[in-house]
């Protein structure tokens, strides 16, 4: 499907586009976290540079690459233009915080803000798309795009599509599940503002599913597209890794049994908390029951848990849901 990835000297990275300075034409910044990721990023950077929607800036959050990966950005900012292409240093403390980071620096001011992972590959209407449907929201409600992928191998060959989700986003959903990855989403100032306000430095177990719990949780809108735009890169270094196969649903499930669902969960009550102001009434109660049931004994989590609502994508998702609450691992 596509060709090895590039090296430094080989990858052109397209011709710069003039449609950036057009007037009325809605500004994406791309948000892009990068750490030892040249294996791969010219691919991402060429995909950025075929965008049919050209009023981009990238600006790039590097958390101690020791390898070509500055090359690369370096190269990629002189040809499209430093005041196109920013690039600076991440905290260092992993790939959540680097994100979180970045959203927030008061100085990144566009329309609509996509986060991009160094490895994968855009489809050449990715931002096109996502565009299209954030300016059909008011821009004072939070928005969120975000979508199924076609995932890929470290050569590039096709591995299939990520799962598709068949119920509505939903702050019940989100409470229990992320729908999708961060590489899919695209968002406008209104949810960046929520975003600013909990802050970079939170602990969360994951940005993307922070968003989604924060969006869904205050009654903002949310948009999964079925139509994959999105080449998801699966390889060894993958932080998370997509959940399709049953050795990576095998894994969760070790993960589950060992605590780490629960540990997640108890990060992002946290953090919800310390929003709650934002959320609508209905979704802080939701929240309460959550919160309660992880301490109730069996009948009664059982029961709070049906009380919230609470719900997964899929029938084997809701029986792992039900097997973790009966194990007291929510």
């Amino acid at each position: 499907m596509h060709s090895q990835p590039h090296d430094v000297e080989r990858s052109d990275f397209g011709a710069p586009s003039q449609q950036q300075s057009v007037p009325g034409v809605a500004h994406v910044a791309i948000l892009m976290c990068t750490y030892n990721g040249a294996a791969f990023l010219s691919q991402q950077l060429d995909s950025i540079a075929r965008q049919r929607h050209g009023n981009w800036s990238l600006h790039v959050s590097d958390d101690g690459s020791t390898d070509q990966t500055h090359a690369l950005l370096e190269r990629f900012a002189d040809l499209w233009g430093r005041s196109r292409v920013k690039l600076m240093a991440g905290p260092g403390i992993g790939f959540v915080q680097n994100f979180l980071s970045l959203t927030c620096r008061s100085d990144i001011q566009a329309d609509f803000f996509a986060w991009s992972d160094q490895d994968d590959v855009w489809n050449d209407d990715k931002l096109a798309v996502s565009v299209e449907w954030l300016s059909s929201i008011p821009s004072d409600i939070p928005a969120l795009y975000c979508g199924r992928t076609q995932l890929i191998d470290q050569d590039g060959q096709g591995r299939g599509l990520s799962p598709m989700f068949p119920h509505p986003p939903h702050f019940r959903n989100a409470l229990v599940q992320s729908i999708a990855g961060g590489n899919t989403m695209v968002f406008n100032q209104a949810a960046r503002a929520l975003i600013v306000e909990a802050g970079a430095g939170l602990a969360v177990p994951a940005h993307d599913w922070w968003c989604y719990q924060l969006v869904s949780g205050v009654g903002g809108v949310i948009r999964y597209d079925p139509e994959p735009r999105v080449l998801y890169r699966q390889h060894g270094d993958n932080v998370i890794g997509s959940n399709v196969d049953w050795r990576a649903r095998l894994r969760r499930l070790v993960m589950l049994l060992h605590g780490r669902f629960h540990e997640w969960n108890t990060l992002n009550i946290v953090a919800l908390e310390g929003m709650k102001h934002r959320l609508n009434n209905e979704h802080q109660k939701t929240l309460l029951l959550f919160k309660a049931a992880r301490l109730e004994s069996l009948p009664r989590r059982v029961l709070s848990m049906f009380r919230a609502g609470l719900y997964r994508q899929t029938v084997l998702g809701n029986l792992g849901l039900l097997f973790a609450t009966i194990l007291k691992k929510i």
